[in-house]
């Protein structure tokens, strides 16, 4: 049983995912679960089994200024309809991005079932929210208590949208950064599972 589970939506994020994982054990395991918030709930539904932490990673858009294509957005909380599931320890996990030399930013990451643009971006950054995805607020339910990170590379701004030039460019850099999320990911989960077993009393670890 793994126990770090990633899931990511695209066979191209799953693959980078996986490349930089290629030396780690087998206790992490990456799935696909498929575009759309309508396919994440399906996958969400026959998870396979994972011992500790559950991680969705991926591209994202930005909706806030102050983000750049290749900039990683860890979620502070993954909002989803009127639900919001939060991620208590995205600080943790942003500061072992940075010390790898990775540009994390923490923020709230809103799951939408289309892509956002204009007017609507304007109104989630006024809600509060950096980033939108269409896959992780079905995943975030499904985590059920337990470890949560979602972790957006960031592809398209408000400066530069998805169906623009710029998307070539942000793509490739966004691949490129995906690809070393993984490793940072193994090393959270084992910090997330660590603090859980020195904060349990020891008669329930005996």
């Amino acid at each position: 049983m793994a126990d770090l589970l990633i899931c990511a939506a695209l066979g191209i994020e799953a693959r980078a995912v996986r490349r930089g994982l290629a030396t780690l054990s087998d206790r992490v395991k990456v799935v696909r679960t498929g575009p759309g918030p309508g396919r994440a709930a399906r996958a969400a539904a026959v998870l396979p089994e994972y011992g500790g932490a559950l991680a969705v990673v991926g591209f994202g858009g930005a909706v806030d200024d102050g983000l750049r294509p290749g900039d990683v957005l860890v979620a502070s909380e993954v909002r989803f309809g009127d639900q919001a599931f939060p991620c208590p320890s995205a600080r943790l996990l942003a500061g072992e991005l940075t010390r790898a030399g990775l540009p994390a930013r923490i923020g709230p990451l809103a799951t939408c079932d289309h892509v956002v643009t204009g007017a609507e971006r304007r109104r989630l950054a006024a809600e509060g929210v950096r980033g939108v995805d269409m896959e992780t607020g079905p995943l975030a339910r499904a985590a059920a208590g337990r470890p949560l990170a979602a972790v957006r590379v960031i592809v398209d701004t408000p400066g530069a949208p998805l169906l623009s030039p710029a998307t070539v460019r942000g793509g490739t850099l966004a691949r490129r950064n995906l690809q070393r999320v993984g490793p940072v990911l193994a090393r959270w989960a084992a910090a997330i599972e660590e603090t859980i077993r020195f904060s349990l009393p020891k008669e329930v670890l005996s």
